[in-house]
Formats: structure tokens, sequence, C-alpha cells
């Protein structure tokens, strides 16, 4: 349930904050009334922050800015979110690079397979330097304004039918993915078959069968609750996602700029206590798992970048993202295939 009745857009009331509270603004005592979707579920740390963030928003403006939350898909999935946010209908989003990836192709590249070795490297590539920026960059360029990353960890894989601890477990084994062609390039490299399943649909196509297993971080495995109905879990790390706080550019920029100061700055806060919460769940998460009955194995991961480099994945991501991109993210992870 969303946190708040729906509301419609109004970024040209001329809100202004506090002492900077003009004439045309108390003219619009209703405020801005914004919205947001997130595909996220609602015990995701993501929507725990975010909900923090926008009651402390509603709080500090004394109600006049109002952003109501709609999570878990309620605005569809998260390629018609992106739409939604591009044409104006809403005014945010939170989006998964590798979703992104279909409309600013660069936005991916953080996920590319084994790349980063732990957070170290992975914040300092793209909390600023050559590489955020080109993906900041990539975004503005459709008209949306891109905040800090939040978390959605390294992800691992679960099935129903099998334990996956080598690459030749992963041969024909129907895995849902997200609409990344990252992701479904890694899969068909390891001789999987990658299946794009809406992330609100997943339980269900996976408790019927659908698909045979999934990939995701353990806290959205635990969010989402698919461990109810898969059985072996593999620690592979195979892949890096994060989710972007987007806003619709003209949106944003039509806001006063004590408006736009205050939603960034809650919005900020709200990265750095999801990504604390993350690591903090997912520390305890193969715990918690293992209670609940999964089966629980970490396999070697030198094989498998071993077999995308055979398969040729790294040579072909480095031309498609081109080499001065892929130098970038080289900067911070060391070099990538052969």
């Amino acid at each position: 349930m969303p946190t708040r009745r729906t509301i419609v857009q109004g970024a040209g009331a001329g809100l202004l904050l506090g002492p900077l509270a003009s004439r045309r603004a108390r003219a619009a005592p209703d405020g801005v009334r914004l919205s947001m979707g997130s595909p996220m579920p609602q015990a995701h740390p993501a929507t725990t922050c975010l909900v923090e963030a926008l009651d402390a928003i509603r709080a500090e403006s004394q109600g006049r800015i109002d952003i109501t939350l709609y999570p878990d898909s309620q605005l569809g999935s998260e390629l018609s979110m992106q739409s939604q946010l591009r044409s104006g209908a809403i005014a945010f989003t939170l989006t998964s690079a590798s979703s992104l990836q279909t409309l600013a192709p660069l936005a991916g590249i953080p996920g590319v397979a084994y790349a980063f070795s732990g957070y170290v490297p992975l914040w300092a590539a793209l909390d600023g330097g050559p590489l955020s920026e080109r993906i900041r960059d990539a975004l503005k360029a459709f008209g949306l304004k891109a905040f800090r990353v939040v978390d959605n960890g390294f992800r691992d894989v679960i099935t129903g039918t099998r334990r996956v601890e080598t690459v030749s477990d992963l041969q024909g084994l129907k895995i849902r993915v997200p609409p990344s062609p990252l992701l479904t390039s890694l899969f068909k490299a390891l001789g999987a078959s990658p299946t794009t399943i809406n992330l609100a649909e997943t339980y269900a196509a996976l408790q019927t069968r659908v698909a045979d297993g999934m990939e995701n971080s353990l806290p959205q495995i635990e969010a989402t609750r698919v461990y109810e109905v898969q059985k072996y879990l593999s620690r592979t790390s195979h892949s890096w996602d994060g989710l972007w706080i987007l806003a619709h550019g003209r949106t944003w920029d039509a806001l006063p700029g004590d408006a736009r100061d205050l939603i960034a700055r809650h919005f900020d806060n709200a990265v750095e206590r999801q990504r604390h919460a993350f690591v903090q769940m997912n520390s305890a998460g193969e715990a918690r798992l293992r209670a609940k009955g999964l089966v629980i194995t970490t396999p070697d991961r030198a094989p498998f970048r071993a077999a995308l480099e055979r398969a040729g994945y790294y040579a072909e991501w480095k031309a498609r993202f081109g080499a001065e991109a892929w130098g970038a993210l080289e900067r911070y992870t060391g070099p990538l295939g052969a």
C-alpha cells in the first residue's frame, strides 16, 4: 500500500520553504505533491530508508513537499516506471542499474561479472570520479537527474531443482534475471537459459516452475521470500547491482533551490542509512536463510570467471561499452578479461 493517497504532480507550485516563503508559495498552501515509484518490496532496506526520508522531508517542509512512495512495483515494471519518469508522469523513481542498461547502456557497467572485489573500490567508482560522471551524463541525456546509488548487493543464485556448484550445473537452467542485457549475456555465456520476469511476479514463477531459479542479493532473496519455494543457495557473487534514485529532470529543475536542497539532503542521508542497513542485513542473512532450510554452498568463483573469458564475455562488453568507459571501470577493478 502507498504511504499516502495518490497525488498529482505540482512542480510548478512555486514552493519556497521557511524564511524564504513568498506570496506565491502562500497562495499555494497545498504545496508540491509528487510521486515516486519503486520495484523494491516493503521489507527491503531501500524501501524503509526512503520512507524515513520522505517522512523527514514532509515534516521539515511542514507538509509543503509531499512525495508519495509506491513500492513493490505498484506503478508497473521497472521499464514501465522508467518510461513514466521520462514523460514526467511521476517525479522520482528507484530503479536498478541493471534494468537502466536498456535505456542508457553505460548505466549497467558496474554490473560486469566479477569486476569489483568489494565495496571500497565500488563506492569509490560510483560516488565520484570518471566512471560515475560518465554514467550520470548518460542518464542526463535522457532528461534524468541522478542522485546517489542505493546498494542492492552482490548477487547469488538460488534454485529449486539442483545445486549450483560448478559451471556445468548452470547448463540449461531457466533462471530469472531482470531486464538486463549484461546479466542475460552473463548467464547465456555460462550455459544457462535466462528469462526476464518482473520482480513482483518472480515468487509465483518459481513456485510454478516457470523458472528453475533466480539470481539476486541475499537481502532481496529474504525480502521477496522466495526461499519458501526454493531449496539451494549458491554464493556465486557473480555481479553487483545497485539502484539509482532518479528524478524527472524538468520537474526537478522547476523546484525552487531550497526545496531541491532539502530533498537532496534527505535522499543522501537515506542512501547512507540504506547502505549500512544493507551490509548488516547481508552479513546476517546467510545464517537466517540456513535456518529457514536452504542448503547453502560457496563455489570456487575462479572457474566461472574463466568460463566467461573463454566465452568472450569480457571482450564483447569492452567493445560494447567502449575502450574509454572500460578503462574508467578498470581504474577501480584492475584488468578484466584477457
